[in-house]
């Protein structure tokens, strides 16, 4: 294999229960199966030797390649270019329903445009993190790699009566090469198939059209529901076909990301493993899911998070992990594989995730508010959950005065972090709400002194005199780019001068021609060696924070820039190198929600500056709150 392609250099393909990476090549470097958060079967993108790859390209060496999604869509087109001809490759996965499936599709349709064109196919499946060998067995329909548990089968897309079916040839490894050569007009291609059980079989190209034009059809059928008629639709458009991508449908929990171990510094040892739901990242999907129409998805998220708040009822520990896997389940044991190199020498490769066992009590907060963000559209809360909330209350009636590690997931100790402090505020805050608007009972008294008291706290400890701004956390002077939500919540008004001033300082030591730093590790010690960039999610919080403050120039010129970071195919990875290179997981959720509100809120901003009514926001009939 080659050298590592670049993070950007991909697109991302899925069924709504995993998801895999194709680079531009044509090389698909990582798929897990049966779920996001399961072991992998192709992750060359993390050890080009042992992680095994499903790669598509050219027998003509000297090739050039462009990539896209068919409009609309989740399925990704690899256009070959060669002195020959010109060919397609075609990558989708069928969507499996919302019942949890053992059982998925990746489909590789071939097609020549122009002229000839020949393939080399290769199947080279490493299962469980490369640590189960396999068994290679042919037919003639086609291919099986089994490992006695898990099986694929390679299935060949040919018409009836071709005289080229493809030529195979297995090596010692139990990997397979195809061979198939087309025409102009002719179709052909490969179908593997994970599952207990699965068998190959030949499939014939009007089932493979039919596939194709199925897996279109859905997401065409779900991007109209989207609401949003204001400027860079089809950069939200994308992004929200992102966000559904990366949302595991058995239970509508959002994963941070599809990947693990993309390094925050190439060569360094911040290395995480993003397959599961974050409390955080799913509760703001909420949010930004309503304002573009898709009420669904935001409604099947909050089903699962009710269902965490209340299996946490008498824990002693609190309510709330910080994240969980998609089923739910909190076990995300943290482990090393010691003998990958990781990407591009990134190592250590880790699976699992250490800080799952933080105490981090924002999550708090970014809770409340998407249950209340819900109740404001009409999906509202049963007695169940009503009784759920007010423990949880309880429990942080009690505990948020102390120490925590904090939304970055520090491996430093705990600190007084004015982040987590601002969110508990919300938690009270969006709780007296919800029960002044529905006459519940609730402990209005002790709930109202507590966010009162919050509320001095930051205001008397948070915020610092000599940098005149808000800062990271209690008795220090570094700023933290998390503080940007301060007035998308309500905490504060964008106007108020001690806002505009900290939005200044902000200005001078976290933004980087227009790129936005989460902090300065350097100033603040994390527990980790090595840098990262620049943070993309707060660049989008920045491009809201200004529109909010009425700096709709320099919010506009922000975000723009910060379009031209995202990749050939409108995605965005976690973070900006300093070379303007993408890093860390990829595709970001969290990312990719910041963008779309950013947007919707910079839009709205813009109409009303010009005198118009906002288009970009048509959930306006949801009645006024903190936002």
């Amino acid at each position: 294999m080659k050298e590592y392609p670049l993070i950007a250099d991909h697109g991302l393909i899925g069924d709504l229960q995993t998801a895999a990476l194709v680079a531009t090549d044509g090389t698909l470097d990582w798929f897990c199966s049966p779920r996001f958060d399961s072991p992998s079967i192709f992750a060359a993108l993390l050890d080009r030797s042992r992680g095994g790859h499903f790669s598509t390209r050219p027998l003509d060496k000297a090739f050039a390649t462009k990539q896209l999604y068919l409009p609309d869509t989740a399925i990704l087109v690899t256009r070959f270019l060669t002195e020959g001809g010109v060919g397609e490759l075609i990558d989708f996965m069928p969507t499996t329903g919302e019942s949890a499936s053992e059982q998925h599709r990746l489909v590789r349709m071939l097609r020549c445009v122009r002229g000839q064109i020949s393939f080399d196919v290769e199947v080279a499946p490493r299962f469980d993190y490369g640590r189960r060998p396999h068994r290679l067995s042919l037919s003639g329909d086609g291919a099986i790699f089994d490992t006695g548990g898990i099986r694929l089968a390679l299935s060949l897309i040919r018409e009836e009566g071709d005289d080229r079916p493809g030529r195979y040839e297995a090596t010692g490894d139990g990997d397979l090469h195809v061979s198939l050569s087309l025409d102009q007009g002719q179709m052909r291609g490969v179908v593997l198939e994970t599952g207990p059980e699965v068998v190959p079989r030949v499939m014939r190209p009007p089932e493979a059209k039919r596939l194709v034009d199925d897996t279109a059809h859905y997401w065409h059928d779900w991007v109209s529901q989207s609401t949003y008629a204001g400027r860079w639709r089809e950069e939200l458009e994308r992004s929200a076909i992102t966000l559904k991508l990366l949302t595991y449908a058995p239970t509508g929990a959002l994963v941070a990301a599809p990947t693990a171990g993309l390094p925050e510094q190439v060569g360094g040892e911040r290395n995480w493993d993003y397959r599961y739901t974050w409390i955080r990242d799913a509760s703001f999907s909420v949010r930004t899911l309503i304002r573009m129409g898709f009420v669904d998805e935001a409604a099947a998220f909050s089903r699962w998070l009710r269902d965490r708040i209340t299996e946490r009822l008498g824990s002693d520990t609190g309510p709330l992990n910080i994240m969980y896997r998609v089923d739910g389940n909190p076990e995300l044991h943290e482990e090393v594989l010691a003998d990958w190199e990781g990407y591009r020498g990134s190592h250590p490769v880790r699976i699992g995730n250490g800080a799952a066992g933080q105490l981090q009590l924002d999550i708090y907060g970014e809770a409340l508010d998407a249950v209340y963000s819900l109740d404001r559209i009409g999906d509202g809360i049963g007695q169940p959950g009503w009784l759920a909330i007010c423990e949880l209350l309880e429990w942080l009636a009690d505990n948020w005065d102390q120490p925590e590690e904090g939304i970055w997931e520090t491996r430093g100790g705990r600190k007084d972090f004015t982040y987590g402090r601002l969110m508990c505020w919300v938690a009270f805050d969006r709780a007296i709400r919800l029960a002044s608007a529905h006459g519940r009972p609730a402990p209005l008294a002790r709930w109202m002194a507590e966010r009162d008291a919050i509320y001095n706290q930051i205001m008397d400890k948070g915020w610092n005199t000599e940098r005149e701004a808000f800062v990271q956390q209690y008795g220090d002077t570094v700023l933290d780019a998390s503080l940007l939500k301060m007035p998308q919540v309500g905490f504060v008004a964008p106007s108020d001068p001690i806002w505009q001033s900290t939005l200044r300082a902000m200005d001078t030591e976290l933004v980087s021609d227009s790129l936005v730093y989460r902090y300065d590790p350097g100033a603040s010690p994390d527990g980790l060696r090595g840098s990262e960039g620049t943070f993309s999610l707060c660049t989008f919080l920045y491009v809201d924070a200004l529109a909010r403050a009425g700096r709709l120039d320099d919010a506009r010129l922000t975000f723009e820039k910060m379009l031209t970071y995202a990749n050939h195919l409108g995605l965005y990875s976690e973070e900006i190198a300093p070379t303007g290179e993408q890093i860390g997981n990829f595709p970001q959720a969290f990312t990719h929600l910041a963008l779309v509100d950013a947007a919707i809120t910079l839009n709205g901003r813009l109409d009303d500056a010009a005198g118009k009514s906002s288009r970009a926001d048509r959930t306006r009939r949801v009645p006024p709150g903190p936002y």
